[in-house]
């Protein structure tokens, strides 16, 4: 959608890497002189045009998105005619990219955004990589199953900040999956403050459920006995302490309701004590909370 040609303005002064040409001096130092370091992108507009003013947008954030491999140069043909009949422009808008003091390529009238990228393509370098955020990473290789990846990240976040409370959490959690349950007690020992008060609990709450299936049979076992039984309770509840434990909490939840529906009264009220304690540790915020607390308010009542 256009925006309102002021706007668009103010926001482009404000980088570094987009600017307005003023005058045929300013066209040489900031065209010209600039093109031999980097390509610059060269848009000829002017306020009567709406489709200059669409096209503004997305050149800027094209040119924001090179950071710093692509300048782009604003010139306002109403104001800047002698620029205008050196180059020729004849319709509008123009935009001319330049590189090495002269012009290379370039289009008129609004085009969209993938044809603008590819005539880029071949010209202009692609940015330096950003560096990655050691937490996100982590996390991320964390949620794939690569714990000892996960784990080799964050001992060198922690190195660097040894309370940093979402990278103990995390760490605890690595360890946690290779069975060192003390270790991980220990490290979410050290988590300080309430801003990770949430993850904390899962992290706690994970480790509880873990420590209860060391004393379990095998999941694989256990789906043996339901497939032969559905109504095996033990079976049931001990299977979704499992995929709590992994944290796989929507078919854990579907299982302790359906075994709550099936037999309320099974180990004392176990399955009732369950959810509660799964909905504190996920948070009422959770849609798996709201969906779950309906559906055992729904049983109840």
């Amino acid at each position: 959608m256009p925006q309102p040609l002021q706007k668009s303005r103010a926001r482009l002064s404000d980088s570094p890497y987009i600017f307005d040409v003023s005058g045929a001096a300013s066209f040489e130092q900031l065209v010209i002189e600039n093109s031999f370091h980097k390509p610059v992108l060269v848009d000829f507009w002017a306020e009567w045009c709406a489709p200059c003013k669409a096209l503004m947008p997305l050149l800027a954030k094209i040119t924001e998105g090179y950071r710093g491999e692509l300048l782009l140069a604003k010139v306002n043909c109403d104001l800047e005619q002698e620029i205008v009949q050196r180059f020729g422009i004849q319709s509008l808008p123009t935009v001319v990219l330049f590189k090495d003091g002269k012009p290379l390529d370039g289009f008129t009238g609004a085009q969209p955004e993938s044809a603008i990228r590819a005539l880029l393509q071949p010209h202009v370098a692609e940015p330096p990589a950003v560096a990655a955020d050691p937490m996100e990473s982590a996390q991320a290789l964390f949620n794939e199953g690569h714990f000892a990846e996960a784990e080799a990240l964050l001992k060198t976040l922690l190195s660097e900040d040894s309370e940093h409370a979402g990278g103990l959490i995390l760490y605890a959690r690595c360890l946690a999956e290779r069975g060192e349950l003390g270790e991980a007690e220990t490290v979410l020992n050290a988590v300080k403050g309430d801003a990770h008060k949430q993850a904390l609990a899962a992290a706690r709450a994970q480790l509880t459920f873990l420590r209860q299936t060391s004393e379990l049979p095998e999941p694989a076992l256990l789906k043996s006995r339901l497939a032969l039984n559905e109504q095996d309770d033990e079976a049931a509840y001990q299977l979704a302490i499992h995929q709590l434990a992994r944290q796989q909490y929507e078919p854990a939840l579907d299982a302790l309701l359906k075994l709550f529906m099936r037999n309320r009264d099974y180990a004392d009220g176990l399955p009732h004590k369950t959810l509660l304690q799964v909905f504190d540790l996920l948070g009422n915020t959770h849609p798996l909370v709201t969906q779950y607390r309906r559906k055992l308010y729904q049983a109840i009542y």
